[in-house]
């Protein structure tokens, strides 16, 4: 913004030079791509990740169902190691739960199931979710997750946009500088060896 707007103030000084006027057309394209294609990127990301992680809740609900188990035995999980760095020391406080259920065909199944730090007993019933053939799934995704999960792929897709906006001007930029130096270099390198010597007769 400093440089378009300062070429605009003196955009009729004799002392402008061309690539001033390119770096001004530079920077103003840069600021339009970023007030209009990055938030322009940012809400379509959004919108594809929100209409996918629907359309995966709607398959996850149609093939995953909540049921009712029947807690056989609870082992408690094993105590940390003391000093163990990442996984820290003490007891810990999930349980480690075997339970059987009925799945949708009517068969029988056991296993281990989640029940996170809830601590339960024998004979106490839980609710778990299953697949089409009864195996423990994870609970489906909920609408709340799925809009988090959307605005932050939104976010995410505009930064990078931004970014690659600002990347691709600081490149263009320095290639611009790079030019303007050799012009210069060249033109000192022509007129160097004469500098200051004019009317000497030399």
């Amino acid at each position: 913004m400093r440089t378009v707007s300062g070429v605009w103030r003196w955009r009729r000084n004799a002392l402008r030079r061309a690539t001033d006027r390119h770096e001004a057309w530079l920077a103003l394209g840069a600021l339009l791509l970023v007030v209009l294609l990055a938030p322009a990127a940012g809400c379509l990301c959004g919108l594809l990740t929100d209409s996918a992680l629907r359309d995966l809740i709607r398959e996850q609900h149609a093939h995953r169902r909540e049921t009712s188990a029947v807690v056989l035995s609870v082992s408690p999980r094993a105590e940390a190691p003391a000093g163990d760095p990442g996984r820290g020391a003490g007891p810990a406080t999930g349980q480690a739960v075997t339970a059987t259920w009925r799945a949708p065909d009517g068969g029988e199944r056991h296993g281990t199931v989640p029940v996170g730090a809830r601590l339960t007993e024998p004979g106490e019933r839980v609710r778990i979710w299953t697949d089409d053939r009864g195996a423990v799934a994870p609970r489906p995704m909920d609408l709340i997750t799925a809009r988090i999960h959307a605005s932050l792929a939104g976010a995410g897709a505009f930064l990078l946009t931004a970014g690659a906006v600002e990347t691709a001007r600081r490149t263009a930029l320095r290639s611009m500088v790079r030019r303007r130096h050799a012009r210069l270099d060249r033109a000192w390198a022509s007129v160097g060896p004469d500098w200051g010597r004019t009317g000497t007769g030399s």
